[in-house]
């Protein structure tokens, strides 16, 4: 420290140890283990973000690597629902344990600690935040390859702070054709580049829709923008998902996991982005 040093760094242009910017990182449960975390993300909601990341872990899921899901959308939690997960987590003196989904996906989501799933979660800000932290350093998560984070829309609180306190190695953005939603897609990548988070991918949802009679694509939105987005972010993979009845069918019924074959190529393009 420095000499005649009154402990008040605010009127002192000295650059000492005490100075040094601390990380933020929050330590996990000292008895979990998750090796890689990618958030997916939205500019804004209703965009199929959820879906998104539920489709990438049972994709991760069936291909070997032990899987994981930590739902941050505390107020719109729907990930259980995908999977027809329906029991509450459970917990040891050790930490929170996650409910499994069928195919073995570890999962924590308010819906699985509320009594009633239909239940509103009407919470200030730093009450979700601080939940969210304690998915990350409360739950036991056990020898997890890849955790997908399903972020809450937006550049708030939670986005925030799961940047800053939470590891992460990468995000993919999802979106819909609109230009408007491109807008909003540009404040989600400035916001990853400011807290030097790589961007590994892109998904335009409901980019199209086929024809069952001549299998023609039918662009309801307009044409696709996502190429140029790309382009201009330098967003090394991309991926247009249709609007597909049976996929919906099979989110409602709880079967996401069976269209696991959904994103098999795009996980292997963002997951080959990843150190180490």
């Amino acid at each position: 420290m420095a000499e005649k040093c009154n402990s008040n760094c605010s009127s002192c242009g000295k650059s000492c140890p005490s100075r040094e910017k601390q990380s933020l990182i929050k330590p996990l449960n000292p008895m979990s283990d998750v090796k890689k975390v990618i958030a997916v993300v939205s500019g804004k909601g209703g965009v199929g973000k959820s879906m998104t990341c539920a489709l990438l872990a049972a994709a991760a899921q069936a291909t070997g690597k032990v899987t994981a899901v930590m739902d941050a959308d505390i107020t719109g939690p729907s990930i259980p629902k995908m999977y027809g997960v329906k029991e509450r987590a459970s917990g040891s003196d050790n930490g929170i344990l996650p409910v499994v989904t069928e195919s073995g996906i570890q999962l924590m989501s308010m819906n699985v600690l509320l009594e009633n799933p239909d239940e509103p979660v009407v919470w200030r800000g730093s009450l979700i935040s601080g939940t969210v932290l304690q998915f990350w350093t409360d739950v036991i998560w056990s020898g997890v390859d890849i955790m997908f984070i399903d972020m809450p829309p937006g550049t708030g609180d939670v986005p925030l702070t799961v940047f800053q306190s939470i590891p992460i190695d990468g995000i993919v953005i999802v979106t819909t054709p609109q230009d408007l939603v491109g807008m909003i897609v540009n404040k989600a990548v400035k916001m990853a580049h400011m807290m030097n988070i790589p961007i590994l991918g892109l998904v335009e949802n409901m980019s199209y829709i086929k024809c069952p009679d001549c299998g023609r694509r039918i662009s309801v939105f307009g044409e696709s923008g996502v190429d140029a987005l790309a382009l201009e972010h330098g967003i090394p993979a991309v991926v247009k998902m249709p609007i597909d009845p049976e996929l919906t069918k099979a989110a409602d019924l709880g079967k996401i996991e069976d269209k696991a074959d959904y994103f098999t190529e795009f996980l292997s393009q963002i997951t080959a982005q990843l150190k180490g």
